[in-house]
């Protein structure tokens, strides 16, 4: 679920900027994968669920086809399976998942992952799944205390956003001489484009 970048010379580009500061840099996604495969694989040893927050759209799809398949069953929360079942629909090829429901024996989900949205987390929705660890994959996880505040146990840094790097070399590659600044940190970028001679 990758789209690769095709810079196109331009005068004028438009960018966001969600992670438009220079604290903001990626690890390579599979050092990241391999964390979240280590991780799950800790929670089943210890006999407990994994429950992966991401987004239902885009990102729960990523992590389904990067983690290891091997490990164990992957179960998703209800907003998940429907995405999964359009894109499927459309001709997306993606692994098979479990839709979480009620009739699941609770006992099956001990050692699995179970990819949710975060408001999966507040609601009674992941009493079923004790006992249980809880992560959240997104770039925002870069930022310390995040995960206090998104009330999970680990982060996962993992972005579909560019980062510092990714967004100075995509205005690079365009050749741009203004450049159209949204989303995000727009004014700390704004900034910093027009220090390096931009309008």
């Amino acid at each position: 679920f990758t789209i690769d970048f095709e810079p196109v010379k331009c005068h004028t580009f438009i960018t966001e900027s969600t992670f438009g500061l220079p604290v903001f840099k990626w690890q390579d996604q599979s050092v990241v994968i391999g964390e979240i495969n280590s991780w799950w694989k800790e929670n089943k040893e210890a006999g407990k669920t994994s429950i992966l927050c991401a987004y239902a759209l885009g990102k729960a799809q990523r992590l389904l086809t990067a983690v290891d398949q091997s490990i164990g069953d992957i179960y998703v929360h209800g907003s998940v399976a429907n995405v999964n079942e359009a894109l499927s629909n459309n001709g997306a090829v993606l692994p098979e998942t479990i839709r979480v429901t009620n009739e699941i024996d609770k006992s099956l989900y001990k050692g699995n992952l179970v990819i949710t949205p975060v408001s999966g987390l507040g609601s009674s929705w992941v009493n079923k799944f004790s006992p249980y660890e809880t992560a959240m994959v997104s770039g925002w996880m870069n930022i310390r205390g995040m995960k206090r505040r998104r009330a999970v146990q680990r982060g996962f840094v993992l972005s579909d956003h560019a980062d510092w790097s990714g967004l100075n070399e995509a205005v690079k590659a365009t050749g741009a001489e203004r450049v159209v600044v949204t989303h995000g940190y727009q004014s700390a970028y704004a900034r910093f484009l027009c220090e390096q001679g931009l309008d």
